[in-house]
């Protein structure tokens, strides 16, 4: 444990637009015999969740990784944003194909939903994947009621449109029809047990995030017996986590795909003077080292650095015990 504490830094990133109803992303990096890694479970999860995040970081940053690619595509993501924003957004992710619209976000409504999903088609073009993810809010009626009215966009998969495993299996059902594959998140990294979804016959595809699976070697070992197509996306992270799920990315994600770790587009500063951001569409798949200037710039409060640190011990003696 004190080897850990010995290389915690804690930084606070600003983000350019409110997302998952944050403006500022907390994480505490380490630096393991095989570089930095990250440890970053959001501030509501607790010590037992977070968990799985430490288990990651430990696996990133104690393990050799191979890259089995140099560079992964990646997609743009649009926050609950107006319409009229749309456009200006996706000019940070030069070169994507892909979009990733958040949807169902508290206080916006289907319209709004629709609305923005439209700007995305319209700017993008007809050529570009779009996908749609709910973070499990809708309810089955809203559900099925609003990937109806979004079908004629031609969806590329509705990312945990509902919450439960056994509304995403009748909600596959119900709009069969409509030609949009249903994909997982939550029912996956937040599930007892991440094989459920498969197992139900509740999904077409898994999304699935490095840090909350426990690592990138745990992470293989669940897409490879869910057998079903994956993407890898982030969770929000620092460049240090990006480069952790683009050596997942590059293991296991299905072909066709671009990854969700285009992310870093969405902070206005990183731990990192070559952070790794979407170019032509792609991100190198490398290790990231920080650069000591930026930890300073970013780092968090004296506060909220004891906090992490509590909370570092906290998890390691979970592990630790069990």
């Amino acid at each position: 444990m004190r080897d850990l504490l010995a290389t915690a830094r804690v930084v606070a990133l600003p983000m350019r637009v409110r997302f998952r109803g944050i403006t500022v992303r907390e994480a505490l990096l380490l630096r393991g015999p095989e570089g930095w890694t990250e440890f970053s479970p959001f501030v509501e999860y607790d010590d037992a969740e977070a968990a799985a995040w430490l288990r990651a970081a430990v696996d990133f940053g104690w393990t050799r990784q191979a890259p089995a690619a140099d560079a992964v595509p990646v997609n743009a993501t649009v926050p609950a944003v107006p319409a009229a924003d749309v456009p200006d957004l996706l000019r940070r992710y030069p070169g994507c194909t892909t979009a990733k619209v958040k949807v169902a976000e508290p206080g916006t409504s289907i319209e709004d939903d629709v609305a923005r999903v439209a700007a995305v088609r319209r700017a993008m073009g007809e050529d570009a994947a779009v996908r749609v993810d709910a973070n499990g809010l809708w309810s089955l009626d809203q559900a099925t009621e609003a990937l109806g009215r979004l079908a004629r966009y031609r969806l590329q998969y509705a990312e945990q449109p509902v919450a439960s495993v056994p509304d995403l299996a009748t909600l596959r059902s119900r709009v069969a029809g409509l030609g949009i594959p249903i994909a997982a998140d939550e029912s996956v990294r937040k599930a007892s047990d991440p094989l459920a979804v498969a197992r139900a016959g509740a999904a077409d595809v898994l999304v699935v995030k490095a840090q909350p699976l426990g690592g990138v070697t745990a992470a293989r070992a669940v897409i490879a017996e869910a057998g079903l197509p994956c993407v890898v996306s982030s969770a929000l992270d620092t460049s240090v986590g990006l480069g952790m799920g683009a050596f997942l990315a590059a293991a296991a994600m299905a072909p066709g795909y671009a990854a969700g770790l285009g992310t870093g587009a969405m902070f206005t500063g990183d731990v990192t003077a070559e952070p790794l951001l979407p170019v032509a569409g792609r991100i190198a798949v490398r290790r990231v080292e920080p650069d000591p200037a930026l930890l300073e710039r970013w780092a968090a409060s004296p506060e909220r650095t004891a906090w992490w640190r509590a909370r570092l011990a906290r998890v390691h003696a979970l592990l630790a015990a069990g």
